[in-house]
């Protein structure tokens, strides 16, 4: 039997202050995210960081939080069910990089029935700091996996991404259409990740597929920066006041970068960003979904997992 495991970046375990701050203290301990030395970085975390964000990131989740609990779960979790249902040869699941269910007990347990497994993480784009941790912790287990690494340049997946971005678009008259992804840091770029080249060929991707949506007004810019070092501009905050005071007041925002809704999109775009976009004199201003629970989606995933281990087989051949 074949296994798959498709993995997102994870939630805390409720909206508390205690569970978000176990969450973070994870998350943010992960060299793969902070490249700073633990003998520095640690007592900043602890002493200071943790005590003073924690609590305020849990009102953040309690502003999201569903009756069925986090969406970024939720949305995993019903992406995991409908590719089971397109794969009923196959054992799927789903895990986390950070918090529960974790990738190595969820590997581990595939790898009881499945004699190959595909590891799928839920990121288009690849970057050193989702992906490392990813790879790190399923390479603990000792079960061997076929990876995916990304997929922003997968054809079906940019028809996908274009349709959603084109039906967003005709429901108003925008002047900008951003697409904005999660921002990393500086060094990391420097240092040869490839995350920044594929975010702009996503967004190029969908403007070849776009011919009517004007080029023009299409910019990438990056969000959810965090800590005091630069990370990759321009970044998405800046960009909202800078296009007000150049009278463009009606804008659109895709999120290629996040499949699923999260605090980002739903707590930071659509509270944080847009509160700032109105108070500097903006008026309309409207997200494009993530792929979510889309059944289309759904499928992408289950036929990109197919077509991996098919590869696999034929290089092995």
């Amino acid at each position: 039997m074949n296994g798959l495991l498709l993995v997102n970046l994870g939630s805390p375990a409720s909206p508390t202050t205690a569970d978000v701050r176990q969450y973070l203290r994870q998350f943010l301990s992960d060299r793969n995210v902070i490249e700073m030395s633990p003998a520095l970085w640690q007592p900043l975390l602890r002493g200071i960081i943790l005590p003073t964000r924690s609590w305020r990131s849990a009102t953040f989740y309690q502003h999201i939080w569903t009756q069925e609990g986090s969406p970024l779960i939720v949305y995993t979790q019903r992406m995991a069910q409908q590719v089971q249902r397109l794969l009923p040869d196959w054992q799927v699941a789903y895990a986390m990089t950070y918090g529960q269910p974790a990738i190595g007990p969820a590997l581990t347990q595939l790898a009881q029935t499945c004699d190959h497994i595909v590891l799928l993480p839920l990121f288009p784009q690849y970057t050193q700091s989702t992906h490392g941790g990813i790879f790190q912790q399923a390479q603990a287990t000792g079960v061997p996996v076929t990876t995916v690494h990304h997929f922003y340049d997968q054809p079906a997946y940019l028809d996908l991404l274009a349709d959603q971005v084109w039906h967003a678009y005709q429901q108003a008259d925008y002047d900008a259409v951003l697409f904005s992804y999660h921002s990393i840091p500086s060094a990391m770029v420097r240092h040869g990740d490839p995350y920044p080249t594929e975010c702009q060929a996503t967004t190029q991707g969908v403007l070849d597929r776009l011919p009517d949506l004007p080029a023009d007004k299409v910019q990438t810019v990056y969000q959810s920066k965090f800590g005091p070092m630069p990370w990759q501009k321009p970044y998405l905050k800046n960009t909202l006041m800078q296009l007000v005071e150049l009278g463009k007041r009606n804008v659109l925002i895709a999120t290629p970068s996040f499949v699923a809704d999260c605090l980002e999109t739903l707590e930071e775009d659509y509270v944080q960003n847009y509160q700032t976009f109105k108070a500097s004199g903006g008026d309309n201003f409207q997200l494009v979904p993530p792929m979510n629970d889309d059944p289309r989606f759904s499928r992408f995933l289950a036929d990109l997992a197919q077509q991996r281990l098919t590869q696999v087989g034929d290089a092995h051949a």
